[in-house]
């Protein structure tokens, strides 16, 4: 397994490569400084994740995730020390899978690195009819949900929300994304998302779920947790 670094910090890649040893040897690192070289090494080496800085030295970080994007669905996690809201959904429409900011826990950092790898295979093995992870099964044919072998009583919009939401498990999906994919672009901007979090929350936790299942991302969106 390969993960491509592109990060122009050295104390910062220092630090990730040293994580990278301790806890996950048998990864094999590869790095870069330049953005303009990211997607040039993805498509010759084809890592497994990208992990990607936003401040690089000779172009925007989010520039080098549009070249990755236009041909490779790679699992990539952006790592910055911009923390506006603004940069931050930026990344996620652009296509990121997370964004954690500078200084960040190398236990959390791996933590989320595997979750978003995790994210990835379930993506790659799921059958066309039924979504199977972390106690949760949905079937798409009979529009059915469960958790935890307890049934889940939804609405078509609590349906809708859950089958997003368990696609993209992992990853911090943007209000309009999902407002958008739920209701419909014409709904942007409106309330009904919050209201509808909660209802859907309220009855996977009734089912067993822990209430932290969807965590809200301050000014950003919500993140699945299976």
């Amino acid at each position: 397994m390969k993960a491509l670094i592109v990060e122009d910090d050295p104390q910062t890649l220092e630090a990730i490569l040293l994580i990278f040893k301790l806890r996950w040897p048998e990864l094999e690192p590869l790095s870069t400084s330049q953005g303009s070289e990211a997607a040039l090494i993805v498509e010759k080496e084809a890592p497994d994740i990208v992990i990607l800085d936003l401040g690089l030295p000779d172009m925007s970080g989010l520039e080098a995730l549009k070249e990755i994007r236009a041909f490779s669905d790679v699992p990539l996690v952006i790592i910055t020390a911009r923390d506006d809201p603004t940069s931050h959904i930026k990344g996620l429409e652009l296509g990121a899978d997370d964004y954690i900011t500078k200084p960040f826990d190398p236990g959390i950092l791996l933590a989320r690195i595997k979750n978003v790898l995790a994210h990835a295979r379930a993506q790659n093995n799921q059958t066309s009819n039924t979504f199977e992870r972390g106690g949760l099964v949905i079937h798409f044919d009979t529009r059915e949900a469960s958790f935890q072998g307890g049934q889940l009583n939804l609405t078509p919009t609590e349906y809708k929300l859950l089958c997003h939401l368990a696609k993209n498990a992992g990853r911090v999906l943007a209000h309009d994304n999902i407002v958008s994919a739920v209701w419909g672009e014409e709904y942007k901007g409106s309330d009904v998302l919050k209201t509808a979090i909660y209802q859907l929350r309220q009855k996977l936790v009734k089912a067993g779920a822990k209430p932290e299942i969807i965590t809200a991302e301050r000014g950003v969106g919500y993140r699945f947790m299976l």
